[in-house]
């Protein structure tokens, strides 16, 4: 493996570095979360519980991705994503003690070390990019930006599915012990592999630079926040938890459903520079932003509509759901692509990481309400606060730059 990757350009094998530890750290990811929500429900936690146990998964991503940007132009984004991959073995140690130690706080903090290891990696990932990338080929930017996010979010669905399966054949402990041992070897060829270079900025930033000055940066952040808490307001909690109660179905059911989801979700993704105006020669700005929110929006609301008004509800929701994620891919690819384009030169994880602080507030605000709702007024008030998320980020998506650079 190692002399077929020195046989590239180094540009070329850097990035299929950073894919490959991407890919993995994500295949634990939605791994370990659909392990939590699946075996917590099991174990008779509410949904609302079940929520909070994700809680500071959700806020340390906040607090990563403002701490996280700067820290990478510091000592570089080589040593910020080893970092991540390390931390995220250390938290799947800490689900590896006995049953009954387990408690919220516990799993409270080995989330809150796997919310830090996720978006140390993810603004590592994206902002390395921006430095593999001539300046000159915005083109090529947005494709490799669609292939990094798509293919991160194909490897999620299966860490989806790959989190009830092991729960079933292995259990819990048995699963988390697969998954440790795994992203462990991964970890380690990470730091045989990755320039010590990569991403560091000339000059060192101050922690106040952090703070974006750059407009479009704020209301792309802003329009993110939303578009996120959108996606996740009744899809973390309150659908897979739906499908196991609502619709009784099992372990299996609900990780392969919810993993093919993503993994389409993913694949769009990976073309969603040809169904954005790539294939015409145009590149996408603020008002195909706006166009593909306000479309995605509409689809809340007809699935809300549905059940309440028991009109084909089961077909609804389903058919429903997998077009949210075909529209939905293509927003998140656009806004992957228009955050690195609109990020500065020389310390672009300073923009990335503010705008993925954004991305990670929309989370912890959506995960939060998906728990709470579902449980005081079920799936459809979750379905109407993600419509109501939509709007605004349509609306954010207008004061964007029409086109960029």
């Amino acid at each position: 493996m190692i002399s077929i990757l020195r046989q590239l350009t180094p540009a070329l094998r850097q990035y299929l570095i950073v894919t490959g530890n991407y890919w993995a750290f994500t295949l634990t990811d939605g791994a370990l979360r659909m392990l939590v929500v699946l075996h917590f429900y099991q174990l008779g936690y509410s949904p609302l519980e079940i929520a909070l146990l994700f809680l500071f998964y959700e806020f340390f991503g906040v607090v990563t991705n403002l701490f996280g940007g700067w820290l990478g132009a510091r000592i570089g984004l080589n040593r910020t994503m080893n970092i991540g991959l390390g931390m995220q073995v250390v938290a799947l140690g800490l689900l590896l003690v006995p049953s009954a130690m387990l408690t919220v706080p516990w799993v409270m903090l080995a989330q809150a070390l796997s919310g830090i290891a996720k978006d140390l990696n993810k603004m590592s990932a994206k902002s390395s990019v921006k430095q593999l990338v001539p300046a000159n080929a915005e083109g090529t930017l947005y494709q490799w930006i669609a292939i990094l996010t798509g293919s991160k979010n194909a490897l999620k669905g299966a860490g989806f599915f790959l989190g009830g399966a092991l729960l079933t054949l292995l259990g819990f402990q048995g699963a988390v012990l697969a998954m440790a041992v795994a992203l462990g070897f991964v970890w380690l060829l990470s730091l045989v592999l990755l320039k010590e270079d990569l991403g560091k900025a000339k000059n060192k930033p101050k922690f106040s630079q952090t703070f974006s000055k750059s407009a479009a940066v704020n209301y792309l952040s802003a329009a993110r926040m939303f578009l996120f808490g959108a996606r996740d307001v009744w899809f973390v909690v309150a659908l897979p938890v739906y499908l196991a109660s609502t619709l009784g179905w099992d372990h299996w059911s609900v990780g392969g459903f919810l993993a093919l989801w993503v993994i389409g979700y993913g694949m769009i993704q990976s073309v969603a520079p040809y169904l954005t105006g790539k294939r015409s020669g145009r590149l996408p700005g603020g008002r195909e932003a706006f166009w593909w929110a306000l479309g995605l929006m509409l689809l809340p609301v007809l699935i809300a509509l549905s059940l309440t008004t028991n009109i084909y509800p089961q077909f609804t929701l389903l058919a429903g759901l997998l077009l949210f994620g075909a529209v939905f891919a293509i927003n998140s690819s656009l806004h992957s692509y228009l955050i690195v384009s609109y990020a500065r030169e020389d310390g672009a994880s300073l923009d990335v990481g503010f705008y993925y602080m954004a991305n990670a507030m929309g989370r912890l605000i959506g995960t939060v309400l998906s728990g709470y709702l579902f449980q005081v007024a079920g799936l459809t008030a979750c379905l109407w606060v993600s419509a109501l998320f939509l709007a605004i980020a349509a609306g954010v998506s207008l004061l964007l730059p029409a086109r960029t650079e």
